[in-house]
């Protein structure tokens, strides 16, 4: 095949896989081997940085966007008129082998349109992994999606050559599936991630005993799900990400605020995408359930069904619970210092370290970097020197919006007349 047609196929299916988010290496270990190519323990995949400031990249792209489902938020779905293309496995595997050569990348996101069936895309998603490895001695990163409905058998081999594998539940809602993807069943989504689940407990079980036991998907499972095309509100979306993460073991869920590119009723006008701030506090909100010991029900409830998006989620679960502050920064345990705003999970391991020789003043915290136009509200310290006025939660979120500065000020009175 020549040249031109491969390259008119990389624009097209490149160009196709843009809208999946949920692509990250964090978490792999599989290390150089048998003087192969790459190394995925090296670095991080999808355009994104590393500890270190590295920004690192992959090659990204779709299998075919050829697909048998007409899902109204999906760009590649069958009644879309838009250009079709799809990769043979070897062009595939010869383009990841070539851009790595050239250090171009430093691995391979994979996904695909589904086409004839989810077993026959599934086959050639994993062929291509499997050439790689095995053929071709590559151990960089590889990132495969998982085609819903694909069969255990298929699943098993895909963790053996892949380091992530991810599976989009698309829409948060069963509801809101059916309404705008009716051929879809939501368990077809379940059914893949319960067995790379299964998989991932058995290999880390058998490790133990067996130190050869090959690896299976080092770098776990993740999921995204779309924002905004069905009309979910944040607490419907959270709810939804907790119950896979307590259920499923995911790494990572990926929030992708939907943009919309069709005249279909069920689906937001077009011209009115969601506003990133939106995203994200989603994104924090999932922070402090992973991170910050926060529980679901704390942040978002019948009562608050919405984030707020002119605070972080933190701040704002602290001004409706004022009764929990100030909090003394030299007795609290490391649950509640994590729950003052303006305090990252580090400064709370730099505070819980220094407070074992000497207690800790504003001078002291300022060192460790906490943010004091946040915390100064809600801890007290070895110092005189204390917001002792006796402020509403009104008013200190005033005089913290007073004296803050975000890269989304600028856009966030357009964003909120969209909700208007």
């Amino acid at each position: 095949m020549s040249f031109q047609r491969v390259q008119e196929k990389l624009n097209i299916l490149a160009d196709a896989a843009k809208y999946d988010v949920s692509c990250s290496s964090s978490g792999s270990n599989r290390t150089n081997k048998n003087k192969g190519l790459g190394d995925a323990s090296a670095s991080g995949i999808c355009h994104t940085y590393t500890e270190d400031g590295r920004c690192v990249s992959l090659l990204k792209i779709l299998l075919t966007n050829h697909c048998i489902f007409d899902c109204a938020y999906c760009v590649t779905r069958k009644s879309n008129d838009i250009k079709r293309a799809a990769f043979k496995v070897q062009e595939v595997v010869d383009l990841t082998m070539n851009f790595y050569r050239r250090n171009y990348i430093e691995g391979l996101f994979l996904s695909s349109g589904i086409f004839k069936s989810a077993d026959y895309t599934m086959e050639r998603l994993v062929a291509v992994a499997k050439k790689l490895r095995l053929e071709e001695n590559f151990n960089g990163y590889i990132h495969l999606k998982s085609i819903p409905g694909a069969s255990d058998e298929l699943m098993r081999e895909a963790g053996l050559y892949a380091d992530r594998l991810s599976v989009n539940i698309e829409i948060p809602t069963e509801k809101g599936l059916k309404l705008l993807a009716p051929d879809k069943n939501r368990a077809d989504f379940i059914k893949p991630m319960e067995k790379v689940k299964n998989e991932i407990i058995q290999y880390k079980s058998e490790k133990k005993i067996i130190r050869s036991t090959p690896k299976y998907a080092p770098a776990g499972q993740s999921t995204q799900m779309i924002v905004g095309a069905s009309g979910e509100n944040d607490m419907q979306i959270m709810y939804t990400s907790n119950y896979f993460y307590k259920n499923f073991n995911l790494k990572r869920v990926y929030y992708s605020g939907y943009v919309p590119i069709s005249y279909d009723t069920r689906l937001p006008q077009i011209g009115t995408p969601v506003p990133m701030l939106r995203e994200n506090r989603l994104y924090q909100t999932d922070w402090l359930l992973r991170f910050y010991g926060f529980n679901i029900e704390e942040i978002l409830n019948e009562q608050n069904q919405s984030l707020d998006l002119d605070i972080d989620p933190k701040l704002g679960w602290a001004l409706r619970n004022m009764h929990e502050f100030p909090v003394d920064i030299n007795k609290a345990d490391k649950r509640m210092l994590a729950r003052i705003p303006g305090l990252g999970m580090k400064s709370v391991f730099k505070i819980l370290n220094a407070r074992r020789y000497r207690q800790l003043n504003w001078d002291h915290l300022k060192a460790i970097g906490v943010a004091f136009n946040r915390a100064q509200y809600f801890m007290v310290c070895a110092s005189n020197q204390f917001e002792k006025r006796d402020l509403t939660p009104e008013k200190i979120k005033g005089l913290i919006l007073q004296n803050s500065k975000s890269k989304y000020t600028s856009m966030l009175s357009n964003q909120l007349n969209l909700f208007g």
